[in-house]
């Protein structure tokens, strides 16, 4: 994935992400390694064949546009106007256990969200099982990619984050309507926001050595005992409503549905 770091600002067109300035700000941490593109298809697909280089760990990718950007589920698309969202992979700069992956989308909202608010203000959202909400509208998602070797992994951690609103056309296609963290903060500026996120994941990366730390503070954090959840199962379509109590071993959901508790796993349902 090469570097192009050329003038930050297209004729008649979106600016572009000032990464020199970015870099500067995480000088000195594990994730100042940050990689800028203006387009790209991916940028997990573009970390998933770094991932094992030792010259890799810490960096991070950002893309201006992604051709082929994903969502959790299969042929689900994020769709994102040039200029007007963060789309990057952060490589982390150790391995995680391989048992204990299920909990790197919960450690990374967790620093995308202290980094949002140190960036610019903004208090998201975290909710079941990937999504940063700002309101009632999603603001962003994560999705992360590994490399399994034996009992260890190497991983990359995928955000999509909505910054800047763009011009009403360019929303034409999206539907439900997104959020962007300008609707909420005075200023929103990229490059302060990306800053902000990489160095609180310099912060946190030790906590991952403990998944269930993890998962007890991303359940503080995201208010989830008690709250109202609404999912429809891929398996046959059902609906399952209850009220949240915690996260399970493995970041499934666990619900008190009917007056029973029920576990909603990661990969078997959506939020409605």
């Amino acid at each position: 994935m090469p570097d192009d770091d050329a003038p930050f600002l297209e004729p008649h067109g979106p600016a572009r992400l000032d990464v020199e300035r970015v870099r500067a700000a995480l000088a000195g941490t594990r994730f100042a390694d940050v990689r800028y593109v203006r387009e790209t298809a991916s940028t997990n697909d573009d970390a998933a064949a770094l991932l094992g280089d030792p010259s890799a760990a810490g960096a991070t990718l950002v893309a201006e546009f992604q051709t082929a950007g994903r969502g959790r589920k299969a042929g689900r698309s994020w769709l994102a106007p040039a200029g007007s969202a963060l789309l990057f992979t952060t490589i982390l700069p150790l391995e995680v256990a391989a048992g204990e992956l299920w909990a790197v989308p919960f450690w990374a909202a967790l620093a995308v969200a202290d980094g949002v608010e140190a960036g610019c203000g903004v208090r998201l959202d975290l909710r079941w099982p990937n999504d940063l909400d700002l309101g009632p509208r999603k603001a962003g998602g994560i999705l992360c990619a590994s490399r399994v070797l034996g009992s260890r992994a190497h991983v990359a951690c995928g955000v999509g984050l909505n910054v800047l609103r763009p011009d009403e056309p360019a929303l034409a296609g999206i539907e439900p309507p997104p959020a962007y963290l300008s609707d909420g903060a005075a200023r929103a500026e990229r490059e302060s926001v990306l800053a902000g996120i990489l160095g609180a994941m310099d912060a946190l990366v030790d906590v991952l050595e403990n998944p269930a730390d993890v998962a007890r503070a991303w359940e503080e954090r995201a208010g989830l005992r008690g709250r109202p959840y609404r999912l429809r199962l891929d398996a046959d379509g059902s609906l399952v409503e209850g009220t949240a109590l915690r996260l399970d071993r493995e970041g499934g959901l666990v619900l008190s549905a009917g007056g029973h508790e029920r576990i909603v796993h990661l990969a078997d349902a959506r939020v409605v």
